[in-house]
């Protein structure tokens, strides 16, 4: 009897293991494995797919290659303006993405005589990296582009501007020690926190039945064991109360991604001069192209209001 009490232990810490490790790969694997976009991934509207030709066709474009910090090879492209300006955007993308992305918010740009610079993040587009950063080792990635900036031009104003989890990586940027050269940040549709973000996009998956409390630590030390950092760490609303750039925060009131809440979160939270903008009936960093003249109308005014 004991033989088999034993034996029957076994087999059940035997499929509990092997459903932990299994549920464990499922969840790395629609979190953090980066997904390469493809041509023939449809973009939500015909003007992001335009935006991408325009950067992939551009005469101007280069490719810069540089290496971060823990040495990964990064890739951006960079398109200077057809006029002499000290001025730089700095373009980041969200997940499942890349740089070519960005190719709608560009066009606008480089037509106000504003150098355009365009990085791929890690494990995106042309870099190197094999996990999704979330805005947590991507902000050091970002740092790394705005020095490389500074030292093409000591004279330069720098704008960072990030959808998604590129404004989480934007945010998370600001809330680091900035050259003076950094002017302001556009965040488009950030989470606060990405332990947050993490349930409310976990109810959406297949894999859903188990608790979420289990569900959240799994994620946690799968994440931290593979990736090498804490999710629970990556809050771009601690970010802004140590930032001291301006800020204008940015979110569509028909989010179902990103609770557009977390926007109101973020911008309770800063402490650097910022402002607020919700723009009605738009979906996920929907807002460029569901309300384009009210959307570039706010990122004028604010920008008026900065040292841009």
């Amino acid at each position: 009897m004991a033989k088999k009490n034993f034996f029957l232990k076994l087999g059940i810490a035997s499929a509990l293991f092997s459903g932990i490790y299994a549920f464990s790969n499922y969840i790395y694997k629609i979190s953090s494995f980066p997904h390469q976009h493809k041509d023939s991934d449809p973009d939500f509207s015909p003007d992001i797919t335009d935006g991408r030709l325009f950067i992939r066709n551009h005469t101007n474009k280069r490719d810069m290659y540089i290496d971060s910090i823990d040495g990964l090879r990064l890739h951006a492209s960079y398109i200077p303006s057809d006029i002499d300006s000290h001025k730089y955007v700095i373009l980041i993308h969200g997940i499942w993405n890349n740089s070519e992305y960005c190719g709608i918010y560009a066009k606008h740009y480089l037509e106000n005589g504003i150098n355009c610079l365009l990085p791929d993040l890690r494990g995106f587009g042309k870099s190197e990296g094999k996990y999704v950063g979330y805005g947590y080792d991507d902000r050091f990635d970002i740092l790394e582009w705005i020095y490389w900036i500074v030292k093409r031009d000591p004279d330069a104003h720098i704008l960072i501007h990030g959808m998604s989890m590129g404004a989480a990586t934007t945010l998370m940027t600001t809330g680091e020690k900035l050259p003076s050269n950094v002017k302001a940040a556009i965040s488009d549709s950030s989470y606060s926190r990405l332990v947050e973000q993490f349930a409310s996009s976990y109810k959406l998956f297949k894999g859903s039945f188990v608790p979420l409390p289990i569900a959240l630590f799994i994620s946690r030390i799968v994440i931290l064991l593979r990736s090498g950092f804490d999710i629970n760490k990556v809050n771009p609303v601690d970010a802004v109360k140590r930032s001291e750039t301006p800020t204008l925060f940015i979110h569509g009131d028909d989010d179902t991604l990103i609770d557009p809440h977390m926007c109101s979160t973020l911008y309770e939270a800063a402490k650097c001069p910022k402002k607020y903008c919700m723009i009605l009936g738009s979906g996920h960093i929907e807002a460029v192209v569901k309300d384009p003249d009210n959307f570039w109308g706010k990122i004028r005014t604010f920008l008026e209001s900065t040292e841009f």
